[in-house]
């Protein structure tokens, strides 16, 4: 052994080479299952993508008249004929960058420009093109409808006439209407619908503000034309989003002895005094899409009475509403000969002060809706009738009867 016990063990080994690492089998395995379920994530997701990419091109919207499809018929060769030159297909719409157009030229009359937006979603706006022929298209009534409900409390400068007695209704230089202006939408679907007049606003102005702050706001409020600070009320109604008409006082049967107001039209007065004091009312307010009246049994059945007063109104593109509390009105006949868009009312709700009461009215209303598709009712602006009418339209929804502003039950001669 000699001097070797004093090195280190396996000192005098020969260096030799390392065995060969063994694989190790157990994470070959999983790294493997990873990567083929990597690329099984990645093709599903590839093919997701395209199938969102197809499926957004799909949604371009194509406008086509009943003319349309006669012309469908007669082939594909007459619909070629009828595009003007340079017409794009969108086909491609997806394939485009973000705000690139796309023009359709259909049979309709119309233009459909569909842009991209930044996220990729589609925008189509329709516009009136020239025609290439001379087969008739669906016309909307003659001036703008509807009001920017930023600017509901404030007149439209196209339907106001300026008067000494104030701003009253006209009709606008293309036609336009207080009628569609200031008419709350609705669906226009055919289900039952009910519209609801609270009137009497402005005689007392806590009544008044309970009814704006409470009632929803397709209730309609009538405003009484010898109220008081009615401009106010208006503007407060108006912004809360309500449709609102005015009421005028018409002579009731046993006048004197029954008195509605200060400025009431009456037989005795004649034509001339009669068409100053309902210009007069008019200018207390704007912004409504009709008048109603208040009482008004004997005027509203004298039709020499009668006839001047609703000439007047056939002129300035406002409806009438007839409250239905005479059975001897004309003014169906006279708004039927004169073109005046009218409706009248088929109950008074509060008749009795008391909450059971005005329920089981709102109830028939609902029955008389679902048989007719409409019915209107009337009330006046006391609080147990605000309330009840309050909470009865809330349930009503709920049984699929659609509340509308009065304006969506109106016979418009100029939309039969």
């Amino acid at each position: 052994m000699g001097d070797n016990i004093h090195q280190p063990l396996g000192q005098d080994r020969r260096p030799g080479k390392r065995p060969a690492a063994k694989p190790k089998r157990g994470l070959a395995v999983p790294l493997l299952s990873l990567a083929a379920l990597c690329a099984v994530l990645g093709g599903a997701g590839w093919m997701a993508f395209s199938a969102a990419r197809i499926a957004t091109s799909e949604t371009a919207i194509v406008l086509q008249p009943p003319a349309a499809a006669d012309a469908e018929a007669e082939g594909t060769a007459a619909e070629e004929e009828s595009e003007p030159d340079g017409a794009e297909d969108t086909a491609g719409v997806q394939d485009k960058p973000a705000g690139a157009v796309n023009s359709q030229h259909g049979q309709s009359g119309a233009e459909i420009t569909t842009t991209l937006g930044e996220n990729g979603e589609e925008i189509s706006k329709i516009a009136p093109v020239q025609r290439p022929d001379s087969r008739p298209v669906l016309l909307t009534p003659p001036g703008r409808v509807g009001q920017d409900p930023r600017l509901a409390h404030l007149p439209d400068p196209a339907v106001i006439q300026d008067t000494p007695q104030g701003a009253l209704p006209v009709r606008g230089p293309d036609g336009e209407r207080a009628f569609d202006i200031y008419a709350r939408p609705w669906s226009g679907a055919r289900g039952a619908r009910v519209a609801i007049i609270v009137g009497g606003l402005g005689l007392s102005q806590t009544g008044t503000q309970y009814a704006i702050r409470t009632l929803p706001d397709d209730i309609t409020l009538a405003f009484a034309a010898n109220g008081n600070s009615l401009q106010r009320w208006m503007q407060e109604a108006r912004r809360a989003g309500h449709e609102i008409l005015l009421q005028i006082p018409f002579e009731p049967f046993d006048y004197p002895a029954n008195d509605p107001g200060e400025g009431t039209l009456t037989v005795a007065a004649g034509p001339q005094s009669n068409l100053v004091d309902l210009h007069t009312a008019m200018a207390r307010i704007t912004n409504y899409t009709g008048i109603t009246n208040f009482m008004g049994g004997r005027f509203l059945s004298d039709p020499d009475a009668l006839e001047p007063i609703m000439r007047d109104i056939a002129g300035r593109g406002i409806m009438f509403v007839d409250d239905g509390t005479s059975a001897r009105s004309l003014t169906g006949q006279f708004a039927s000969t004169l073109a005046i868009p009218f409706t009248a009312s088929d109950m008074v709700l509060d008749a009795t002060q008391e909450r059971g009461y005005i329920l089981s009215k709102l109830d028939d209303l609902e029955r008389i809706a679902r048989r007719n598709g409409q019915a209107v009712g009337v009330a006046s602006a006391f609080e147990v009738s605000v309330d009840a009418i309050a909470a009865w339209a809330n349930e009503a929804r709920a049984r699929g009867i659609e509340i509308v502003a009065v304006s969506a039950t109106a016979d418009d001669p100029e939309r039969r």
